[in-house]
C-alpha cells in the first residue's frame, strides 16, 4: 500500500460524446496495476423489469438516479488503496446476468461519467479534469447508433429521451462544468489517430509528472 494518494483523473461527456472509445485508447497505454477506472454508469439505482414504455418515460439522465453514497464509499476506499467491488449495473436487461466488479486500487484512478463534476465531495478530489465534446449532431448518431443496436430501443424511444431527457440534463448537470475542466477534447470527428495522438501526449506526459 502507498502512502502517497492516487492521481485522480475525472472524465466526463455527453451521451454520444466517445467517452468509452477515449478511455479505452488511453487505458491501453498503461498496465492494470497502474491505473484502475470506476464508471458512474455502474451505481444506476436498479428500477427492476420496466415495460418498454416505462422504460421510454423514466428519466435516467438525473444526478438522482444514481447511489451517490455507495460511488462516494467506494471512490474514497480506492483513495485509501482499499479493493472495492460492485454488482455490475445491467441497465435493467432481464436476459444479462450482472458479473462481480473487482476493482482494485492504483496509483491513477479515473473516474468517468456524467455527474462526477456535479457531485461535491466526488469533485473535490480531482487531479486533473477532461471534458469530451461532440457536436451535438455527431453525438446524436452515435446514440442512435447505439441504443437501436445494443439496447433494442426504437428510434422514436431514442429521440424522446434525447428531447426530453438527455440534452436538458447534459445542459444543466454537465455543461456548466466544462469551462473547469483542464483539458477539453473535441471529439466530433471518428477519426482514430486523433484520439490516439492525444492520448499518446496525455499518458507520457502523466508518466513524466508521476513518474511511473
Amino acid at each position: 500500500m502507498s502512502n502517497k494518494k492516487p492521481y485522480v483523473i475525472g472524465v466526463a461527456g455527453g451521451s454520444g460524446s466517445g467517452k468509452t472509445f477515449f478511455l479505452n485508447c488511453f487505458l491501453n497505454h498503461f498496465s492494470s496495476e497502474e491505473v484502475c477506472l470506476v464508471s458512474q454508469d455502474d451505481y444506476y439505482i436498479p428500477q427492476g423489469v420496466m415495460t418498454a414504455e416505462e422504460n421510454r418515460l423514466h428519466n435516467f439522465d438525473l444526478p438522482t438516479c444514481i447511489e451517490v453514497n455507495k460511488f462516494e464509499k467506494d471512490v474514497f476506499d480506492l483513495l485509501a488503496y482499499k479493493t472495492v467491488y460492485k454488482q455490475e449495473y445491467t441497465f435493467n436487461n432481464p436476459l444479462a446476468i450482472p458479473k462481480l466488479l473487482e476493482i482494485k486500487p492504483a496509483p491513477i484512478l479515473i473516474l468517468e461519467g456524467l455527474f462526477i463534476y456535479h457531485y461535491t465531495k466526488i469533485d473535490a478530489i480531482f487531479d486533473y479534469r477532461i471534458f469530451i465534446d461532440a457536436a451535438t449532431e455527431i453525438a446524436l448518431e452515435r446514440r442512435l447508433k447505439r441504443d437501436l443496436i445494443e439496447r433494442g430501443y426504437s428510434e422514436e424511444d431514442v429521440m424522446y429521451k434525447w428531447s426530453n431527457h438527455v440534452m436538458p440534463s447534459y445542459n444543466e448537470y454537465l455543461l456548466p462544468y466544462r469551462s473547469k475542466c483542464d483539458k477539453i477534447i473535441n471529439n466530433s470527428t471518428n477519426q482514430l489517430r486523433n484520439v490516439l495522438d492525444i492520448t499518446d501526449d496525455m499518458s507520457n506526459e502523466l508518466r513524466n509528472k508521476l513518474g511511473i
